[in-house]
């Protein structure tokens, strides 16, 4: 069987994501995709990996979970999504280090599935801009001690994904930008549903629209069904020259408000994120999903 995790990354509207994936549980079904309720296994798998940690898993642990996510329905291909699959948002990032504890938790789960062929899926941020969203719940102690231990300029997500493949290789992730999503929603959601590009999907268009004026979607609809046969790069051309025209300038907007952080600063973060990509689509094993 296929295991998809899709692990967020915290920030990377990974909820809305879950959602528009269990809005297509009945799409799924005929491909032999289920798309369970994280209500099914997001516990479950907490304390199966914390068993495995203290030693008191059984061999008959996968059997069980299985038992218990897909309660007898069959299925070729899972989708199980939770932000927290490599750690809270609280344990996000340690010095200058993203999900410190990915490693040990991703060979939890290998142990757990090992019959099966597990797939990653993980979106990645800017750090100048998930930074204020991962500590945003964080006391002002809290918070002042994460940025004090913070070289800015060291934050590397190929540095998580590198550690990922080195610790098990066999693994393949996907990935992509936060800041690419509105265009390339529709195939991120394909891709982990092993759905081809020309399937239909219920909220293939749900991020685009949070971010575009009710007007802009009202003509970009009417658009796409004048030309029903466009490719998928040319429908991305038009989701870029909408959102350019229509985007509400308040949803595009990013108050960065982290001490020191000066506009350098945030400038040469963000210079480093994009270099950091090219790094990122280098990775054997990685695939990043892009416009």
């Amino acid at each position: 069987m296929q295991v998809i995790f899709h692990c967020g990354a915290h920030g990377t509207e990974e909820d809305r994501l879950l959602k528009t994936l269990l809005r297509n549980t009945e799409r799924f079904r005929p491909h032999g995709t289920v798309a369970p309720g994280p209500g099914k296994y997001r516990y479950l798998l907490k304390d199966c990996m914390a068993a495995l940690q203290e030693g008191n898993a059984t061999p008959e642990s996968r059997d069980i979970l299985w038992d218990a996510i897909l309660e007898e329905e069959q299925a070729d291909r899972v989708l199980l999504s939770n932000a927290n699959f490599f750690g809270s948002q609280r344990q996000a990032i340690d010095g200058s280090q993203f999900y410190p504890e990915a490693e040990t938790r991703l060979l939890a789960l290998q142990q757990l599935f090992g019959q099966d062929q597990i797939e990653l899926f993980i979106g990645l941020r800017n750090p100048a801009t998930i930074l204020p969203v991962l500590l945003e719940n964080a006391n002002p102690q809290r918070k002042a001690q994460v940025l004090d231990k913070l070289d800015p300029y060291s934050l590397r997500w190929s540095d998580l994904l590198i550690r990922l493949r080195e610790a098990v290789p066999q693994v393949a992730i996907s990935t992509w930008c936060f800041e690419d999503m509105p265009l390339i929603w529709g195939q991120i959601l394909r891709d982990m549903s092993g759905l081809d590009l020309n399937e239909r999907l219920n909220g293939g268009m749900d991020m685009i629209s949070a971010i575009m004026s009710r007007e802009g979607m009202r003509r970009l609809r009417q658009y796409l069904a004048q030309h029903p046969d466009m490719s998928e790069i040319h429908r991305r051309r038009v989701f870029a020259a909408f959102l350019d025209k229509y985007a509400k300038e308040d949803e595009l907007e990013e108050e960065i408000d982290l001490p020191g952080w000066s506009e350098d600063v945030v400038d040469t973060v963000t210079e480093l994120y994009e270099e950091d990509m090219d790094r990122v689509q280098r990775i054997p094993g990685v695939t990043l999903i892009a416009p």
